[in-house]
């Protein structure tokens, strides 16, 4: 995928701003523009908080992490490279680790081992089924009893869009293991709606 192709195919608030436009501001902001930096500010916050937001549980501690993930951007856009996935997911990398600091300073969460990818047919059957069964029950009402990992491959996917390889580069894990992961995930929703809890 190119690199316009992945801020194309992100599906993400960047649709908002062309690539172009989005190269256009990076370049500006590594030159130290401080209105380049407010506008990409304004283009991720509402994304950034909202998964911030979700991710902690309460308002205060996203709006702290939502400033420390905008504080780390402005001192390290001088690093920050095309690659294959959108300027998004850079972002929504600083938040996840911020967060999961912020887990690990409160409750010592640990994440899971890295699963063994699934055999191919088995991943789309239960992934159909399972989109099938939650119907209109919301998916964050769903997911709580998942690992954390699970939670925020489901959360990634599917409020915020990212793709398998989007959601890899935010949480550090192959495309593979995050493949992985929503499967199993899709599988516990399934049973757990199956069983009526």
């Amino acid at each position: 995928m190119t690199e316009a192709g992945a801020e194309r195919g992100s599906g993400t608030a960047e649709a908002s701003a062309s690539a172009a436009d989005l190269r256009a501001l990076v370049d500006r902001a590594k030159r130290g523009e401080r209105d380049a930096f407010e506008e990409l500010y304004l283009i991720h916050f509402d994304r950034i908080y909202s998964y911030l937001q979700l991710s902690v549980g309460n308002k205060h501690d996203a709006e702290d992490l939502t400033n420390q993930t905008f504080v780390k951007m402005i001192e390290s856009i001088d690093r920050f490279e095309w690659r294959k996935v959108p300027l998004s997911a850079w972002l929504f990398r600083i938040a996840h680790n911020l967060a999961m600091d912020h887990f690990r300073s409160r409750r010592r969460w640990q994440p899971e081992e890295e699963p063994p990818e699934p055999p191919g047919g088995a991943e789309r059957s239960a992934e159909d089924a399972a989109f099938h069964a939650l119907g209109e029950r919301s998916l964050f009402d769903l997911i709580e009893d998942l690992s954390e990992d699970q939670q925020q491959v489901l959360t990634f996917k599917f409020a915020f869009d990212f793709s398998n390889a989007e959601v890899g580069t935010i949480l550090g894990k192959s495309e593979g293991a995050i493949k992985s992961l929503q499967h199993r995930a899709l599988g516990s929703l399934q049973r757990q709606l199956a069983n009526g809890s």
